[in-house]
C-alpha cells in the first residue's frame, strides 16, 4: 500500500507486546475485522507528535503503519483530538493535500481506554534540527523544500472546506478575534503565576483588536504548520502534513504568517535559530516563500506585517503560560531552560511590535 512514516527517530521494535497505551489483543482484533492491517503486528514507538502516543505497526503482509493515540494520564479539554485530526485527514486525502492514508477511526471502549486511528506510513522524515537536516538533505534538495512547503498550504487555503464535508469545522467568522481575546486571556490569567507582566502586551492587544484586517472566506488552516510537521522525502518535496489536532477553519493568511514566522533565517536572533533546521545553506529565505505563496494564491499581502505580529503577539502569550505553570510547579521544571523561556517571550513581544510598525 502507499504509505508513509509519521515522525522520525524510534525505539527498538517492541518484541515483548507490551504496549504503553494499547490493548494489543484488542486492538489487534479490531483492526484485522475492521481495516486492511494483518495481525499480529510488529510494533515500533515513534518519537515526536508532541505527547501523543505514536506506533509504527509492520503487519503479517509486510506492509506498514501508523497508530496513534492521546497520552494516557488526565486530559485538558479538547486536547489531544485524534478524532478531529482522523476527520481531517480523510476529508483531504482523496482531494490530493499530502497526508498520510486514512485506515480506520476507533472509539470504542472495549477496544480501548481512549479514542485512536491508523493511518498509512508516508516515507520521509520532518525536519528538526540543522544536525538531523544537514546529514540527510542535499544543499539541492534543501532548496526544493520552501516551494513545496508553500505550494502545499497554497494548496490546502484554496480547498472550500463545505465541499470536503469540513465546512462544520469551525465558525466561519472572526478567528483572528477570537484568538486575540483567547490569548490575551491567557496573558491575564498567567502574570501573576509567571511574576511578569508587560504593559507592551496590553497596547499590542488594543492595536491588534482595532486593525483586524477584512477576514475572507475561511479555509482549513492548520495551525502548527512548520518543517517540523511535515514529512520530507529524499528530493526534498513535502510528502505529508501532521498533526492536525489543532486544525479548525480560519484565516489563512494567519496560516501562513506562523509557517513564515517559524521559518528560520541565519541571521535570526535569538541564537537558537541557529540550529534550525531552516538556517542552513540552500533554503529558501522568508522573502521566498512571501514571493510563492503570493505566486501560487494570487493573495493580496499588503496586511502581512499585521498577521506576523498577530502571530507573534500569540507566540509571546503562549510561551509566557508555559512559563507560568513551570513557575507554580504544575509541570517539572528538570532540565528546562527558564531563562532561555523568558527570553522566548520577550523576543515575541519584541517582534510583535517590530512587524505592526512595518
Amino acid at each position: 500500500m502507499a504509505g508513509g512514516s509519521n515522525k522520525t527517530s524510534s525505539e527498538s521494535d517492541l518484541a515483548g507486546r507490551d504496549v504503553a497505551g494499547f490493548d494489543l489483543a484488542a486492538v489487534e482484533a479490531w483492526m484485522g475485522a475492521q481495516t486492511c492491517v494483518t495481525p499480529p503486528c510488529a510494533w515500533r514507538r515513534l518519537e515526536g507528535g508532541h505527547s501523543n502516543l505514536t506506533y509504527e505497526l509492520t503487519d503479517t503482509a509486510g506492509d506498514h503503519f501508523v497508530i496513534r493515540r492521546p497520552p494516557q494520564g488526565e486530559l485538558l479539554p479538547k486536547a489531544h483530538d485524534m478524532r478531529r485530526e482522523f476527520r481531517i485527514i480523510d476529508a483531504l486525502h482523496p482531494i490530493g493535500v499530502p497526508v498520510a492514508e486514512p485506515i480506520g477511526f476507533c472509539d470504542d471502549r472495549a477496544v480501548c481506554d481512549r479514542h485512536f486511528y491508523v493511518m498509512g506510513k508516508v516515507a520521509g522524515e520532518a525536519l528538526y534540527t540543522a544536525e538531523q537536516t544537514a546529514s540527510r538533505l542535499s544543499e539541492s534538495a534543501r532548496s526544493r523544500v520552501g516551494e513545496s512547503f508553500i505550494a502545499v498550504l497554497a494548496h490546502l487555503h484554496s480547498v472550500n472546506p463545505d465541499e470536503v464535508g469540513l465546512g462544520d469545522l469551525g465558525r466561519h467568522e472572526g478567528y483572528v478575534a477570537r484568538q486575540l481575546r483567547t490569548w490575551y486571556g491567557s496573558w491575564t490569567a498567567s502574570a501573576e503565576a509567571a511574576e511578569y507582566d508587560d504593559d507592551r502586551v496590553h497596547a499590542l492587544y488594543e492595536r491588534l483588536i482595532a486593525a483586524i484586517p477584512e477576514q475572507g472566506p475561511a479555509r482549513v488552516v492548520h495551525g502548527d504548520y512548520g518543517v517540523h510537521n511535515v514529512m520530507v522525502d529524499e528530493r526534498g518535496d513535502v510528502v505529508a502534513v501532521l498533526d492536525w489536532e489543532i486544525g479548525t477553519l480560519g484565516d489563512p493568511l494567519a496560516d501562513f504568517a506562523y509557517a513564515l514566522n517559524a521559518w528560520a533565517e541565519p541571521s535570526d536572533t535569538p541564537t537558537s535559530h541557529a540550529v534550525a533546521p531552516t538556517a542552513l545553506a540552500g533554503f529558501a529565505s522568508r522573502n521566498d516563500l512571501i514571493r510563492y505563496y503570493a505566486d501560487q494564491t494570487g493573495a493580496d499581502l499588503t496586511q502581512l506585517g499585521y498577521y506576523r505580529s498577530f502571530n507573534s503577539f500569540k507566540t509571546a502569550c503562549i510561551v509566557h503560560g508555559v512559563y507560568a505553570r513551570y513557575k507554580l510547579g504544575m509541570k517539572s521544571a528538570d532540565g528546562i531552560d527558564m531563562p532561555g523561556l523568558f527570553d522566548r517571550v520577550l523576543s515575541s513581544i519584541d517582534l510583535a511590535e517590530q512587524h505592526l510598525a512595518g
